[in-house]
């Protein structure tokens, strides 16, 4: 392999507030163990914190590392722009939060150049650093929190919906016009549809795994969820051959719960005890398996600590809930018409 020549590679990265991280992450990515060249291109949207001065730093410390502006501060111009201001037939990304290993690139490279995919991906392997976020961690790496994507339980390697982040030939992007910027969220999955609907494979490997740090609250997962949830009833809806019964699962446990416990009112209210045990069937039967399913995932090894476990059925019923009530509400006519002209389509 010492005698070949290696494609030049991009790693973009959007970030908004993320200065607590960044350092690092762009660190790992220094620390890369890529025969060829690499060059790293950072878009900063308008933060809150030391976001823009950490990431000019970095820059003014290392010639690989260069700076473009996202005043929008969206995720998918903010990719666009990372894209046009690097020069690599490779392209990778990579969150501002992200912590990946030092063959990360290398194995993306190779992998493309073996399954002659447009796009790789691996393993959002979340870990947490405190009680909350070892409990979402271990939620968003089971069945029942997040379904059975394997880039987040895992699997064989092979074609895929989607992928984390991912490793893309640059003319792949180009193909398709590269990131849609009227989606707010839900661009990564978005993007790869359009690579798969171009002939395009998007290809999922358990060898490129990048460290995830999940939210740290309660609150901010659900706003995370909530989001998600709103952004994917929008494929849905510009798509709606996508619709499937793994992403309806939440909206109707929402849906059966909340007409369950109206119905328990108003059995209540009727003196009719039949309407209320009928009623409360739908929440009962979601909570004994929200339980089990905790208690489960609190036993997988390594053994989450009593702790962090009895986060987890608060984890679950956050994220689905969240996600569930998301996808029903969708978005705003104003929203979708104000995001869709943001992104100029």
């Amino acid at each position: 392999m010492s005698g070949r020549e290696w494609p030049r590679v991009s790693v973009v990265m959007t970030v908004l507030n993320e200065e607590r991280h960044l350092r690092q992450a762009i660190d790992r990515l220094l620390g890369q163990d890529y025969p060829g060249e690499l060059d790293i291109v950072i878009a900063v949207g308008p933060s809150r914190d030391r976001t823009h001065e950490v990431a000019q730093a970095v820059a003014a410390e290392n010639g690989h590392v260069h700076v473009v502006e996202n005043p929008s501060g969206r995720t998918p111009s903010g990719l666009n722009a990372a894209i046009g201001g690097g020069e690599g037939e490779i392209v990778v990304r990579i969150d501002g939060h992200a912590m990946v290993p030092p063959d990360y690139v290398r194995t993306g490279v190779l992998t493309l150049e073996a399954t002659g995919a447009d796009n790789v991906g691996g393993i959002m392997a979340a870990e947490g650093t405190n009680d909350i976020e070892r409990a979402v961690a271990r939620a968003m790496t089971s069945t029942f929190g997040v379904g059975g994507a394997s880039f987040h339980v895992g699997g064989e390697p092979g074609p895929a919906l989607t992928v984390y982040l991912g490793c893309f030939r640059r003319s792949a992007l180009e193909r398709v016009g590269g990131y849609d910027e009227s989606m707010v969220r839900a661009q990564d999955w978005e993007m790869n549809l359009r690579i798969r609907q171009s002939g395009g494979v998007v290809w999922f490997t358990p060898d490129m795994r990048v460290t995830y740090r999940p939210r740290h609250s309660l609150r901010a997962l659900a706003r995370q969820y909530h989001d998600y949830g709103r952004w994917r009833r929008e494929v849905a809806r510009r798509h709606p051959d996508t619709i499937s019964l793994r992403y309806l699962a939440a909206p109707a446990a929402v849906t059966g719960i909340g007409v369950g416990l109206a119905l328990a009112g108003v059995g209540a209210v009727t003196r009719r005890p039949a309407l209320v045990a009928l009623g409360l069937s739908a929440p009962l039967g979601y909570a004994a398996l929200n339980l089990a399913a905790s208690a489960q995932s609190a036993l997988t090894e390594p053994r989450l600590t009593a702790s962090e476990a009895r986060h987890l059925p608060l984890v679950y019923a956050t994220m689905h809930g969240s996600w569930g009530l998301g996808f029903l509400r969708g978005l705003p006519r104003s929203e979708r018409s104000a995001a869709a002209e943001s992104g100029g389509s």
